[in-house]
């Protein structure tokens, strides 16, 4: 099969002063190992990363590190490259370097529509919006400014909870971290699984989290729970998922009553013992459909403490809209779209 592209793709990245660092760094250092890794299998660079800014020079990030842009938004505008990828990174600050940045959100509203993909990472999504790209769209941003986008651009269909969202040729996703799965999910487009796998190793990253998966997870609540008692609970929790839990012995687990650890539990995390488990078992679930193409649903079900494939069937309904066998089609792993 062919890969997407026969040479170097060129990625235009665009920064600018007060620029996330790592938002930056992630993405680009995902494209810089899949041509070390083309290269070990004999075959060309598949892309050809450029930084780019407002003009040419060295610009200051939200850290003490800078980029050196060798290309201005006017070099990139006059040298179009219909068959380019553009990606803007965010900022900690993002209103006010909106309400700077005029002539970036306009030179995107010309530029943006002619490429053959766009990309905001994490609040950099704000720009895209500002330049009237995402009305009508669904896209992702970070969880903390996801209400803010949502308010200030309410034609923008804002999922505040997804990793990355892909609306045509328009990606955009959380932050940071959510970034470099963006760009692995790039690379696996455009040379196969295989590949993006052999990146993803070197970079100590899974490549198991599809776009629609939450920026939360009951492992990230679990980390976060100060209380020794409640956060062992959760441990425990975890590593028992599939045998029966029902609120008494989550209680006897931690010598408590049954009404002091609940509301323990909620004071420190937010939600109910009952919803932690239920939580808990829809992401195992998820984690087995996107890792088995072929196991079972009542097999999942038990694995995942859920007891039915009925049971199975009605949290997946009530909690993602869609049935597991839905979710695995859309998120599971398939076979390499390219071979190397």
């Amino acid at each position: 099969m062919e890969h997407r592209h026969a040479g170097a793709h060129r990625v235009d990245l665009v920064v600018y002063p007060g620029f996330k660092a790592l938002e930056a760094i992630g993405p680009m250092s995902v494209f810089d190992y899949a041509n070390v890794h083309l290269r070990g299998h004999g075959r060309p660079d598949g892309y050809a990363v450029r930084i780019v800014a407002a003009e040419r020079g060295m610009v200051r990030s939200d850290t003490l590190m800078s980029l050196e842009a060798t290309y201005s938004l006017d070099d990139v505008e006059r040298g179009a490259d219909p068959g380019c990828t553009v990606v803007i990174v965010g900022s900690r600050h993002i209103e006010r370097v909106l309400g700077e940045s005029a002539g970036l959100v306009q030179w995107l509203g010309r530029v943006g529509p002619e490429v053959q993909r766009l990309i905001s990472l994490c609040s950099g999504s704000f720009f895209l919006a500002q330049a009237g790209l995402l009305d009508g769209r669904r896209a992702a941003t970070h969880w903390s400014v996801a209400s803010a986008l949502q308010q200030k651009f309410p034609r923008v269909d804002v999922d505040a909870d997804a990793i990355y969202v892909r609306d045509g040729a328009l990606w955009t996703s959380a932050g940071v971290t959510a970034g470099i799965d963006l760009a692995l999910a790039v690379v696996e487009e455009d040379f196969g699984h295989a590949l993006a796998l052999e990146v993803a190793r070197d970079l100590v990253m899974y490549l198991k989290r599809p776009g629609g998966q939450s920026q939360f997870s009951v492992r990230l609540a679990s980390q976060s729970t100060t209380h020794r008692s409640v956060q062992s609970l959760q441990q425990w929790i975890l590593q028992h998922l599939e045998e029966p839990l029902p609120m008494s012995r989550l209680a006897g687990q931690v010598a408590m009553s049954e009404r002091h650890m609940s509301r323990l539990f909620v004071q420190e995390c937010g939600l109910t013992p009952v919803a932690f488990v239920e939580s808990a078992r829809l992401e195992r679930a998820k984690q087995l459909l996107e890792e088995h193409q072929s196991l079972p649903l009542k097999t999942i079900a038990a694995r995942s403490g859920l007891g039915s494939e009925q049971a199975l069937r009605h949290l997946f309904s009530k909690q993602l809209g869609i049935t597991p066998n839905t979710y695995r089609e859309r998120f599971g792993r398939r076979g390499d779209k390219a071979s190397l």
